[in-house]
């Protein structure tokens, strides 16, 4: 253990000598006050310490004491439903042991050591057992049963196993290894937040993660352990998308970053999340849900560590054989606490300030989602998927944080500040997204094998729209023809009808893909027989103005179990409205 002292303090940025004996990201403790840092550059003797807590009133001299480890998280019962800040330290805790402003130098365990779980084993004594086999389980929350693993490292044979009621830190089971030693299995184990956990094999993404968010799933699907980026400028809507996601998608464990966004952000995520119902269970969201809620207010080089905690959490998780859905809120605030630590540092800065090493760093944080095969005999599958929030200044996605996560990633969800204006949600614009997954062979195969037909025409009508809109712009609508002005309607009709969805509707706020393939089959069904009645000599106005179209505008209100029996009426209605407009004109 390295013990110095502090030679100078810039900010949240510690200058320590006589600190030969440290090594680099060992946890530090600075000053009598204790708080925690962290050493980010060794020269010599001289150690740069990024300080997770309030500096003032520090002075050359304090002592400073290496622990010898790495930063590294807590994981076992007591993680789901919990609030921690960037560093894993509870929140709830150390508000009730210091009060509601956060105290320096408070060390509280990040899973409380009072607390027992029933442990119930699934191996015996006698069993061979290697890292990520599992040995037992213990009901977290009425949602989550978490598996307890054996550690990575530890093979041999079980020497002893127990059931009952344990804390995290008591033993549960002793691993004989190969050369004799035994080794304690407590239901917590601890891993370094910088290196990513191990696993068997990573699978290739072709199963798409189903979000019930039509724009998403239709037009830009993410993969089950694939990695998306949301960018947008303020008021856009970056937030409200990765509510309805972590409601939502198809996931088994929700974890929540809020990576130094502003505190009454921050206070609605922690208000809302214990109050949603949990659409699979009836019960409360915050039952399958890590929060980590690291504030701007808060000291900025936490925010540095806080998406390496919340991703080390998601990944305990995904080797369970749990799809855990991850979301970072946002990356921006986090690129900005590395350009202020390199800049303390007088690191030779890249484009815009921001350090060089930037789009190694994200992509560092983005290979950690992935599709897996998890360590242990089972051979059981998980999923990482990744979601990561970004917030360009002034919605100018050509700044280095955008553009540096464009390059890693492989969903572009782009928001746009117009559509948002226009009050047009999920504000998701449909010109600019883009999805580099290749689900068309799932989707043909379970939902139905039209389904890339069905969505090719839809964004080639969008991208028609787009032109057409120009000419309007320029000329007037008097300027088009007759089919022309059918196709823009038809693509105001995928618009408003399909690609707007209402988040707080009970039934728009999530549609399954079966009912999204009827309402893309609704909506071109229209445009489909108005074109050929419209070549039959039918008056473009009438067609515009069928009363059929309103129910198809309504048609995403219908609940699941009526939607076969609306689709056919309104398919009938449709051609005998149009049938008495051709009855008309020959008249």
């Amino acid at each position: 253990m390295s013990k110095g002292t502090i030679k100078k303090v810039a900010g949240p940025l510690v200058v320590a000598e006589g600190m030969r004996d440290a090594n680099m990201f060992d946890v530090v403790r600075v000053s009598s006050h204790r708080l925690i840092g962290e050493i980010i550059e060794m020269h010599g003797d001289q150690a740069s310490i990024q300080v997770y807590e309030e500096t003032s009133g520090l002075g050359p001299g304090e002592p400073v004491e290496s622990t010898g480890a790495p930063l590294s998280v807590e994981l076992g019962p007591g993680l789901i439903g919990s609030i921690f800040d960037g560093i894993q330290r509870p929140l709830v805790d150390i508000m009730e042991a210091t009060g509601t402003n956060l105290k320096r130098g408070v060390e509280i365990p990040s899973l409380s050591r009072d607390k027992k779980w029933k442990f119930v084993p699934t191996a015996k004594k006698g069993d061979a057992v290697e890292a990520g086999d599992i040995i037992g389980t213990v009901a977290e929350t009425d949602i989550v049963t978490q598996k307890i693993m054996i550690p990575n490292g530890i093979q041999g044979t079980l020497k002893s196993i127990e059931s009952g009621e344990f804390t995290v830190t008591d033993t549960v089971a002793v691993v004989e290894k190969e050369d004799g030693t035994t080794e304690n299995i407590t239901l917590m184990q601890k891993w370094p937040v910088r290196v990513g956990r191990p696993y068997k094999q990573k699978l290739s993404p072709d199963k798409p993660l189903v979000t019930g968010q039509r724009v998403i799933d239709t037009l830009f699907p993410i993969a089950k352990g694939g990695v998306a980026a949301v960018p947008g400028p303020f008021g856009s809507g970056k937030t409200v998308v990765q509510h309805q996601l972590a409601k939502w998608a198809e996931a088994d464990i929700v974890v929540y970053i809020g990576c130094g966004e502003r505190g009454n952000e921050m206070t609605d995520v922690l208000n809302e999340f214990p109050e949603l119902k949990d659409p699979k269970t009836g019960k409360s969201l915050m039952e399958r849900t890590v929060l980590i809620a690291n504030t701007s207010d808060m000291p900025v080089a936490a925010r540095e560590a806080s998406i390496y905690v919340g991703i080390t959490i998601a990944e305990y998780f995904r080797d369970m054989g749990f799809s855990v859905a991850l979301m970072a809120d946002s990356t921006s605030r986090w690129a900005e606490a590395l350009r202020e630590m390199s800049g303390r540092l007088e690191e030779m800065p890249g484009e815009e300030g921001y350090p060089a090493y930037l789009a190694s760093r994200l992509a560092q944080f983005y290979e950690r989602a992935g599709r897996v095969i998890s360590l242990g005999k089972d051979g059981r599958e998980g999923a990482l998927s990744a979601i990561g929030a970004v917030s360009p200044p002034g919605g100018d996605i050509s700044e280095p944080v955008s553009q540096a996560t464009l390059r890693i990633v492989k969903v572009f969800w782009s928001l746009d500040a117009n559509l948002a204006y226009r009050r047009h949600f999920p504000a998701i614009n449909w010109l600019t997204s883009y999805s580099l997954y290749n689900m068309g062979k799932w989707f043909n195969a379970n939902v139905s094998e039209k389904w890339m037909d069905l969505r090719t025409r839809l964004m080639r009508m969008l991208n028609d729209e787009a032109e057409l809109d120009e000419i309007v712009k320029l000329v007037g609508m008097d300027a088009l023809s007759a089919p022309d002005r059918l196709k823009l309607e038809a693509a105001r009709s995928i618009r408003e009808d399909f690609l707007h969805q209402d988040a707080f509707h009970e039934i728009d706020t999530y549609t399954d893909l079966k009912k999204q393939y009827l309402m893309m089959e609704l909506v071109l069904a229209y445009y489909d027989i108005s074109l050929s009645y419209l070549n039959k000599g039918v008056n473009i106005e009438d067609l515009v103005n069928l009363p059929i179209r309103e129910r198809i505008g309504r048609f995403k209100y219908i609940s699941i179990d009526k939607i076969e029996q609306e689709y056919d009426d309104i398919i009938l209605n449709l051609n005998k409205e149009i049938d008495a407009l051709l009855v008309k004109e020959e008249a």
